[in-house]
């Protein structure tokens, strides 16, 4: 009888582990590290495509959705008028109102929203840039115009708020505020901006400030990133003029290593491998600027192993890239192209506007959105699956080896709403969730079941 019993209670238990879905609380996953690991899901996309469960009505907005406990955090812009241009130099004025919405991720039902006044003065001016974050029952929305905001996640009642502008004279980045908010402990970790303070450390529960450090020309565009530095914990911060290696807790500056794109456009989440001669990070942005460095076991130093040149590396901006093996995989913001480069000397392998611009047409800041495919109890070699969200709409499956791109299907998602250098774009950080995905353009959030 108490072998059945512990049988029955087994099987329960391992229903359950099949049956659990994996959530997405935050840019680029559970991790923060663009890694898919849900099992049951299709090894293809048929000519006929995959089932559109929901479809509902949203405003403008670059930020991506995330899915946490059954709900679909998103942000958007509500403009009542006033045409939007465009221009990569120009701020535009608007009036609107930014809103954090909460949907039913099995329905799209919207449960609940909070919106407030924001004038908007910056160049591409449809949305917020920040995907919301998720944690213990509270959810973290970073506005455009530099509006942090705790909620609680259930009901949307506002627990506490920041302005970087009116908090730390924070200059609003031509672009906008575009650092998704990171939660490490009990800390909430912001690229802010101002003298001393680009980036800071809240209290994730009442918005104390903990610490503030580093000063830059521009605060720059870089999420912060938590790494493993070969053995230590640093927190890294891009600002427009280097790359800083801090210590989380307190603030303190490890190490800083020039690393200067221009227009103030250090925008990727730095990435970091394990080679035979040690752990390196790599980073790159516009105007061919790039480079991978050598960590110190101890966290203190930052080498350079190589700079990128006009004809090496790849150079990356809307899009964070991924490090496999020996390969990076990446956008490059100059050629508009998916590349593919060997980490150790930075030569180009490979390139392929299919994955970014459709194949047909050429352009500067080509973008998809590169999410690795690794269910649990496999490595993205044997897996070696890439779900990508193009900015022509397409959602892609697909191989990326060393030697070649090998497309495994793709079908039409949503229509590109927003305009980039004379095209018609989509750009926006999909979410991967209880077997579906999750995208917006600039009217719509759409879930699509890719279970098996």
């Amino acid at each position: 009888m108490h072998r059945q019993i512990l049988g029955s209670l087994l099987v329960s238990i391992a229903s359950i582990a099949v049956a659990r879905a994996d959530d997405w609380p935050q840019w680029r996953g559970p991790q923060r590290d663009g890694v898919w690991r849900e099992s049951g899901i299709v090894d293809t996309i048929p000519a006929t495509g995959l089932p559109v469960k929901w479809r509902v009505a949203v405003k403008g907005g670059y930020s991506g959705p995330a899915v946490a406990n059954g709900r679909v955090y998103l942000t958007d812009y509500d403009r009542p008028e006033g045409p939007l241009a465009n221009g990569p130099n120009d701020r535009t004025q608007l009036t609107g109102r930014e809103r954090i919405l909460c949907f039913d991720a099995a329905t799209g039902d919207l449960l609940w929203k909070h919106e407030y006044d924001c004038p908007y003065a910056i160049s591409y001016a449809s949305g917020p840039r920040c995907t919301p974050t998720v944690a213990d029952g509270k959810v973290y929305s970073l506005g455009a115009e530099g509006n942090l905001i705790c909620l609680d996640a259930m009901t949307g009642q506002v627990v506490w708020a920041k302005d970087f502008k009116r908090d730390y004279a924070a200059p609003t980045p031509i672009w906008g505020f575009c650092g998704h908010p990171l939660v490490d402990g009990d800390r909430l970790i912001c690229l802010v901006g101002g003298v001393g303070s680009v980036a800071v450390a809240f209290d994730k529960n009442t918005g104390q400030e903990l610490w503030r450090a580093l000063s830059a020309s521009e605060s720059g565009y870089c999420p912060p990133t938590m790494l493993d530095g070969g053995g230590t914990k640093q927190l890294v911060i891009w600002d427009a003029d280097k790359l800083n290696g801090l210590q989380p807790t307190t603030g303190r500056v490890l190490w800083s290593e020039p690393l200067k794109p221009m227009y103030g456009m250090s925008i990727m989440a730095p990435q970091v491998a394990d080679t035979p001669t040690g752990r390196v990070l790599f980073a790159s942005g516009i105007g061919r600027v790039g480079a991978v460095f050598r960590l110190a076991a101890d966290g203190s130093t930052a080498g350079v192993v190589w700079r990128g040149t006009p004809k090496t590396a790849v150079y990356c901006a809307n899009s964070t890239p991924f490090i496999e093996g020996d390969t990076i995989y990446g956008c490059d913001c100059d050629t508009g192209m998916l590349t593919a480069v060997a980490l150790a000397t930075g030569e180009r392998l490979w390139e392929t506007p299919d994955a970014t611009m459709g194949g047909s047409r050429r352009g500067k800041h080509g973008t998809a959105f590169l999410v690795r495919h690794e269910p649990a109890g496999t490595t993205a070699a044997s897996a070696n699956r890439t779900w990508m969200f193009s900015e022509t709409g397409d959602l892609i499956l697909a191989e990326l080896r060393p030697e070649a791109y090998r497309e495994l299907g793709r079908m039409h998602l949503l229509a590109p709403t927003n305009e980039c250098f004379g095209r018609d774009v989509v750009w926006s950080h999909p979410a991967f969730a209880g077997r579906c995905v999750f995208a917006r353009n600039d009217r719509e959030l759409v879930c699509l079941s890719l279970a098996e």
